[in-house]
């Protein structure tokens, strides 16, 4: 929603918003761009008289302005409808869907596309460090945008991303979240498949032929040409990569064309899952008329996407890092790309379960897994976490510390660090601003 209220700034509107509890950088992003936020839902916003409301998916029949709004009679939409009626018509739309890697993948795909010349407009789920801005206007043509899975309103149901109607989409995977809203995996593979049947036959879909669900998803009808992409080689696979000679974090890899070597990626990035992103975004970029060579190039300077293994400070040597990780697969992979990355160095992994299927408890029995990892774990367990957490713990044995109070781990965690350590902080919200009290903890305690 921060990035539509960008969009719609760029074009000429005067734009105000209300929310609670906004963090940065989206807090940020909207201040540096004179876009007035309203704390709280309070019918009294809506005493500017706007001409359309756009409504956000987290507002629910029964908060007093959207009851406001309809006692009123004043026009809305929602964010992608009023998206795809004032941006994305007659542009071509490049979406990048999947459960993980939509952010970093999009920031990619618009990256080449800027640095090929073509200017795209975007719209992203984070703030890319090239872009300093998570959504840009961009000129009549192309348009990336992240293609989320989530529903898109309290009046409309539907999956966000087929409002978006995109000439090229990239698949990157599919795995069961958002558990307050789809009962079962199969549920998000219906609305995966509405999304296919709404790309033209004209059209082109990257996906990860390593994905079973997505495979699945495929085969109930796809009528678009494919184009798989896939670490390993797969049949399916027309795109592959591998590390190059003496690098295991793949930070540097060969991507391969039907087998064939086209150039080598060396960039700042870490992690199988991000050279995974990589290829979709080459082979997408490739469909809009960016050459191979061109794209790798491009990915040679890509400074990745706030929040995804950012460095947020070093003090005496402990390094402390954010990611937006929440979804044990994405913990795991996280975790795994930081530890090809540092080798034998200690990692310590704190995990905020925030989002509302952590919440739910559905992946409650992987997490243990997907942290296994780590040399040290240490779980935030708020008293409305809902489930028990203690056989997490007790799976992880005596390398796992749990705690209900935010001030209390910056300060434990801080007396346990030693130098050389990496702190790697995973939580798709603010996690009551712990990264920064952390590091002055550190800092006053002079990192010991």
């Amino acid at each position: 929603m921060g990035g539509i209220a960008a969009i719609a700034r760029e074009a000429g509107h005067r734009v105000t918003g209300s929310d609670r509890n906004v963090y940065p950088p989206m807090s940020t992003q909207l201040e540096s761009l004179g876009i007035e936020l309203i704390e709280g839902h309070e019918p009294g916003q809506l005493d500017l008289r706007p001409d359309v409301v756009v409504v956000g998916n987290v507002m629910t029949r029964g908060q007093p302005v959207i009851e406001a709004l309809l006692d009123r009679g004043i026009p809305y939409a929602s964010g992608p409808e009023w998206l795809a009626r004032e941006v994305l018509r007659d542009r071509w739309v490049l979406a990048v869907a999947g459960t993980h890697g939509k952010t970093t993948t999009t920031s990619m795909l618009a990256w080449i596309l800027g640095r090929a010349g073509l200017e795209p407009g975007f719209l992203i789920g984070g703030v890319p460090e090239d872009f300093g801005t998570s959504a840009r206007l961009g000129r009549a043509g192309f348009f990336v945008i992240e293609a989320d899975e989530y529903d898109t309103a309290f009046f409309d149901k539907r999956a966000k991303f087929v409002h978006y109607h995109p000439r090229t989409a990239v698949l990157n995977n599919l795995e069961y979240d958002h558990a307050d809203i789809y009962p079962d995996v199969a549920s998000i593979q219906r609305q995966f498949h509405h999304l296919v049947r709404t790309i033209p036959g004209a059209g082109r879909i990257v996906w990860n032929a390593g994905d079973a669900r997505l495979r699945e998803t495929l085969a109930m009808g796809c009528w678009t040409p494919r184009e798989g992409f896939s670490r390993q080689g797969l049949p399916d696979a027309q795109w592959t990569a591998r590390p190059a000679a003496g690098v295991s974090d793949y930070s540097s890899f060969e991507v391969l064309e039907g087998g064939r070597t086209r150039g080598t990626v060396q960039w700042s990035l870490m992690g199988a899952h991000n050279m995974e992103n990589a290829l979709g975004a080459i082979a997408a970029a490739r469909h809009a008329g960016v050459t191979v060579e061109s794209a790798i190039e491009s990915l040679g300077t890509f400074q990745g996407v706030a929040r995804r293994m950012q460095l947020r400070g070093e003090v005496n040597g402990i390094r402390v890092y954010d990611d937006f990780a929440h979804h044990p697969t994405a913990i795991a992979t996280t975790v795994d790309g930081l530890r090809r990355h540092v080798g034998a160095a200690r990692i310590i992994a704190v995990l905020e379960p925030r989002s509302n299927t952590m919440r739910m408890g559905v992946h409650r029995e992987r997490l243990a897994g997907a942290l296994a990892g780590a040399d040290e774990v240490w779980l935030y367990l708020p008293a409305d976490l809902g489930w028990d957490a203690m056989p997490v713990l007790g799976a992880l044995g005596a390398r796992a510390h749990g705690t209900g109070d935010v001030d209390a781990l910056a300060k434990d965690l801080a007396r346990s660090l030693r130098p050389g350590d990496h702190v790697l902080i995973m939580s798709n919200g603010g996690f009551g601003g712990l990264h920064g009290k952390l590091l002055a903890q550190l800092g006053a305690s002079g990192g010991a």
